[in-house]
C-alpha cells in the first residue's frame, strides 16, 4: 500500500563493476514462477477453496458489501494490509492477463498455466461482482486510515469494511478504464478454455469503457478515502487508451482502433514520452502494445500515427537500457531505481516491457532505435533478465528479493497475516492494538512464509534492512508480482521460436490434482564431519573490452547442531569486489545484518574477478 515514507539512513555500498550482460543462467525460473503465482493465493480475501495451497490462510471478508446491499466478497488485498484497492487489484489482474497472453505455452510448459488463470479468475470473479450496473464500479472496500489504526489478521478484521464507489455523478475514469482493461485481457485468457466466462468479461469491459470515457473524471476526486494511498497522479487519459487498446486487442473492433488514432494525440498516447510504468501511469504499456499492432500490420489507415506510439514506447526502451536521451535512474548494483518506497514495482513491470517489446521485434525483424545508434532485441532481453536476476538474488547483498526463493530472503516482513501466527494454529482472537504490541514489534521471523512475494527491494544504494516496520523496503504488492509471471516464464522457457505477432491461441490448462500442503525443503546435506560446509559456484560471466569476468556465489552453512557465532573466513586468490561479508584486517566475517547462524542455516556472499574462484576457508568460529 502506497504510504507516505519516512527517511532511512543507510550507508551507500560502492560497486566495482558497472552493468554488464549476463551470458549464462544462474537461477531457477520455473522454481520462481511457481512461488510468485502461490503468493497470490496468500493475498486471498473471501471464502478460500478446496484447493487453496497456502494453507496458513483462512476464509476473511466475508460480509464485505454487507452494508451497501451488494455482494463484494472476494478478490485480493493489495499488499500487507487489510483493504481492497480497486485500481491496483485491477492492474494487477491487467499485468497477470498480460503475462498469459504472450507467455502462456511457457506457462504451460512449466505445469503452471492453470494456476496462472485460477489467480486472474479470482480477480476477474470479484471484479464483476464490483460491477452490479453498467455505470456502477465499487473501487474500495475498507479504508486505509482505519486499517493502519490496526495489526489483525485477515481473519479476525474488526476495522471498516465500508464499500465505495463510482457512478454518473462521482465518476472515475482511471478506474473504470483500468477495469475495463483488466476484463478485456482476461477475457482473452480465457476464451479457449471457457468461452462463456470470456464473453462475460467482454460485456463488462465495453459497458466500463463506456462509462469511463462518457463520464470523465478521475477516481480520487470520487473516492476520496483512496487518495493518501493510490492517487491517480496521472489523471485518466492514459486509462482511457490503456482500455481501447485491451478491447482492439480482445475484439478486433475498428471502434477501438479509431479511437486510438484519433484520440493519440489528446489524450497524450503520442505526446508523452516516459520513463516508468505502473498501476498509476499507463502510457509505456499503451505504447508498446500499439507498437506491436503496427508491427503486426493492423494499424489500418492509423500508421502514421501508431508509428508516433511507437517512437514513444522506443523513448522508455532506450531509456531503462542508459542509451537515450533521459535515462532511468540505477543503483550502483545496477537495478532501475525510481523511489525508495517499494522501487520493485516499477523494475518488474519495466522489465516486462522490454522482455516483450524484445520479442517483438525479433518477430517483426526490427531492431530498436536509440539515441545512441541502433540496438539488437537480444539486448532488451538481456538487460530485463539481469533486472529479474538482481531480485533473485544477483546483487551486491546477495539478497533474494523474494521471500522463500534461494536461502537469503527477508524474514520480517511487512505483511500483517504472514507475521501474525496462523488462525489454523492459534484461533485466539488478535485485537486491533494487541497485534502491534505482540506481532509488529517482534523482532524475530515471520510465523508464516510468504512464499514468492517479491517485497519493496532496496534503496538508491543497494542497501536493504529486513525490519517489518521498514514497509518502504519489506513490505510486498500484488503488483510487484504480476509482471513478473510473464518475465519468469519467459525467461524458464527460453528461446522456442514463437512469433509474438501472431494471433494468441493458448493451450488448454491441465487439471491439476490436489497438492500436499506446502512444506519448507531443507538445506542438502553435505557429507563431512565438519561442523562449517563452504559451498562455491561460478553463476555466469561476460566479457567485457576482450577480458572474461566471472561471477562466483558461495554458500556457508552450520551443518552442526548449534548456532554459529563469531566466524572468521580467510579468503585468499581475490582479485575483485565482494559482497555479503564484512572485511577487518585480513579476515572476513559476518554481514552487518546478522550476527549469528542458526543450525542448519545459511548464508550467501557473491564476488566478481576475472580469475578461477578464490580460496575460502574458515579461520575460527564459535558454537554456542
Amino acid at each position: 500500500m502506497q504510504k507516505f515514507a519516512r527517511l532511512c539512513c543507510m550507508a551507500p555500498l560502492f560497486l566495482l563493476l558497472g552493468l554488464l550482460p549476463f551470458a549464462l543462467a544462474g537461477h531457477d525460473y520455473g522454481q520462481a514462477l511457481s512461488k510468485s503465482i502461490l503468493f497470490f493465493e496468500a493475498q486471498r480475501s473471501g471464502y478460500l477453496p478446496s484447493t487453496q495451497r497456502v494453507n496458513w490462510r483462512g476464509h476473511s471478508g466475508l460480509n464485505d458489501g454487507k452494508a451497501n446491499g451488494v455482494d463484494l466478497v472476494g478478490g485480493y488485498y493489495d499488499a500487507g494490509d487489510n483493504v481492497k484497492f480497486g485500481l491496483p487489484m485491477a492492474f494487477t489482474v491487467t499485468m497477470m492477463s498480460w503475462s498469459i497472453v504472450e507467455y502462456g505455452r511457457q506457462m504451460a510448459a512449466s505445469g503452471e498455466l492453470s494456476h496462472a488463470m485460477d489467480a486472474v479468475k479470482w480477480g476477474t470473479d470479484y471484479l464483476i461482482k464490483a460491477h452490479p450496473q453498467p455505470f456502477v464500479l465499487y473501487g474500495e472496500v475498507g479504508d486505509g486510515n482505519t486499517d493502519h489504526y490496526c495489526w489483525q489478521r485477515p481473519e479476525d478484521m474488526t476495522t471498516s469494511r465500508q464499500a465505495y464507489k463510482i457512478d454518473p455523478s462521482n465518476p472515475g475514469s482511471d478506474l473504470a478504464g483500468e477495469t475495463a482493461a483488466a476484463m478485456a485481457a482476461a477475457s482473452i485468457v480465457f476464451r479457449r478454455s471457457n468461452p462463456s466466462y470470456s464473453n462475460e468479461l467482454l460485456a463488462h469491459a465495453h459497458q466500463l469503457f463506456e462509462f469511463a470515457d462518457k463520464y470523465r473524471g478521475k477516481y480520487d476526486s470520487s473516492i476520496t478515502v483512496a487518495q493518501k494511498y493510490y492517487r491517480s497522479v496521472s489523471g485518466y487519459a492514459d486509462e482511457l487508451l490503456w482500455a481501447a487498446a485491451w478491447l482492439y486487442k480482445a475484439t478486433n473492433n475498428q471502434y477501438y482502433l479509431s479511437y486510438l488514432g484519433n484520440n493519440g494525440g489528446s489524450l497524450g498516447g503520442t505526446s508523452w514520452a516516459m520513463t516508468e510504468f505502473g498501476w498509476d501511469v499507463k502510457y509505456a504499456g499503451v505504447q508498446t502494445l500499439v507498437a506491436k499492432f503496427l508491427m503486426g500490420g493492423k494499424a489500418g489507415n492509423y500508421a502514421s500515427v501508431f508509428g508516433e506510439y511507437q517512437q514513444k514506447a522506443e523513448f522508455f526502451m532506450c531509456s531503462c537500457l542508459g542509451k537515450g536521451g533521459r535515462n532511468v535512474q540505477k543503483t550502483p548494483g545496477g537495478l532501475i531505481f525510481r523511489q525508495r518506497w517499494n522501487n520493485l514495482q516499477f523494475v518488474t513491470s519495466a522489465s516486462f516491457l522490454l522482455s516483450v517489446y524484445s520479442d517483438y521485434l525479433t518477430s517483426a525483424g526490427k531492431t530498436l532505435n536509440c539515441q545512441s545508434g541502433r540496438v539488437a532485441p537480444s539486448e532488451l532481453l538481456s538487460f530485463a533478465k539481469s533486472q529479474v536476476d538482481y531480485i533473485l538474488g544477483d546483487n551486491p547483498r546477495a539478497t533474494s528479493y523474494m521471500v522463500g526463493y534461494g536461502s537469503n530472503y527477508p524474514q520480517q516482513v511487512h505483511h500483517r497475516a504472514s507475521s501474525i501466527v496462523s488462525v489454523k494454529v492459534n484461533p485466539s482472537f488478535v485485537t486491533c492494538r494487541g497485534g502491534y504490541a505482540t506481532w509488529y514489534s517482534r523482532k524475530a521471523s515471520d510465523p508464516n512464509l510468504l512464499t514468492g512475494a517479491v517485497v519493496g527491494g532496496p534503496d538508491a544504494y543497494d542497501n536493504f534492512a529486513d525490519e517489518r516496520d521498514n514497509y518502504e523496503q519489506t513490505e510486498p504488492a500484488t503488483y510487484n508480482n504480476a509482471p513478473l509471471l510473464g518475465l519468469l516464464a519467459r525467461l524458464h522457457g527460453g528461446h522456442s521460436g514463437y512469433n509474438q505477432l501472431l494471433p494468441v491461441v493458448l493451450p488448454m490448462p491441465k487439471a491439476q490434482p490436489k497438492p500436499a500442503p506446502e512444506t519448507k525443503t531443507a538445506p542438502a546435506q553435505v557429507p563431512s564431519s565438519a561442523p562449517i560446509s563452504i559451498e562455491q559456484k561460478m553463476t555466469t560471466s561476460w566479457t567485457d573490452k576482450g577480458k572474461t569476468y566471472y561471477r562466483y556465489s558461495t554458500t556457508v552453512t552450520n551443518k552442526s547442531p548449534k548456532t554459529l557465532e563469531g566466524i572468521n573466513l580467510s579468503i585468499s586468490k581475490l582479485y575483485g569486489p565482494l559482497w555479503g561479508l564484512t572485511k577487518s584486517g585480513d579476515s572476513y566475517g559476518f554481514p552487518a545484518w546478522i550476527n549469528s547462524l542458526p543450525a542448519g542455516k545459511s548464508l550467501q556472499f557473491v564476488y566478481i574477478h576475472s580469475a578461477s574462484q578464490a580460496d575460502v576457508s574458515v579461520s575460527s568460529y564459535n558454537l554456542d
